[in-house]
């Protein structure tokens, strides 16, 4: 018998990096486009978060800032990124070996 429990299964951090910068990416914040940094959280759910949930994505969302693969926008009101135009190849490397999604 398969139980719910069972079907809900925690993505890794690659994987979540993998669908924020597929997500950044997909909308067009690539160059003068940006979006505010809590809007990254949406549309995950809550199961493949696992227990940090929303922490967890802010930290991942972080941890790509300091690679590089995000540019952070300060504005007067609020944190805004966006991604990386000089590593656009390298972006969608990262998508493509992840998730299996070819976005050129």
């Amino acid at each position: 018998m398969l139980y719910v429990k069972d079907m809900i299964q925690e993505k890794t951090d690659a994987e979540l990096k993998a669908w924020i910068l597929y997500k950044l990416a997909k909308h067009g914040y690539f160059g003068g486009r940006h979006t505010v940094f809590e809007n990254i959280v949406k549309g995950f759910k809550p199961q493949h978060l696992g227990k940090k949930g929303q922490r967890r994505v802010d930290e991942l969302a972080t941890d790509m800032i300091r690679e590089g693969l995000l540019v952070r926008k300060p504005t007067s009101y609020g944190l805004h990124v966006r991604l990386n135009s000089a590593m656009s190849a390298e972006i969608k490397k990262r998508i493509k070996d992840a998730l299996d999604i070819d976005l050129s």
